[in-house]
């Protein structure tokens, strides 16, 4: 996990990437934050080599690859599951079977969006301060 790198977003309502847009302003982190609106792009952006981020938020349903198909995508492939990159989704609902196959991949966290600017920002901000304190296998390298 790089913690210093960039967070990859991956949402393909563009309100609700201007929303992020502006809340992740707000928070101040020096991380560079990067959008795409489809799995596609973002995994063509995750394959590159000297490609290290330090977090996903991927929404489930998108066009393309949806959230699901690119998570299967990143945890099965060897060189992406090395870089250890926290991968969570963050969508507007869930229902049982959605969280249950999420975690059945080894997603590391699924949240809904709050429906609050301010609720929204709280919880980008300790997802955020959460994986900020924690430690993965590739800080000993």
């Amino acid at each position: 996990m790089n913690k210093s790198g960039p967070i990859v977003v991956i949402e393909d309502d563009q309100d609700d990437q201007e929303l992020l847009v502006e809340i992740f302003q707000n928070l101040g982190y020096v991380n560079k934050i990067i959008y795409f609106h489809d799995g596609n792009d973002a995994l063509d952006y995750l394959n590159k080599s000297d490609v290290q981020p330090f977090l996903i938020l991927s929404d489930i349903n998108m066009p393309k690859l949806n959230g699901f198909e690119l998570r299967n995508k990143v945890f099965t492939d060897q060189q992406l599951q090395t870089k250890c990159i926290p991968y969570l989704f963050f969508t507007t609902a869930a229902n049982k079977k959605s969280v249950t196959d999420a975690y059945s991949m080894s997603v590391q966290g699924f949240f809904v969006k709050p429906n609050s600017m301010q609720a929204l920002e709280n919880t980008i901000r300790k997802i955020v301060e959460y994986w900020q304190e924690c430690i993965a296998p590739n800080q000993f390298e």
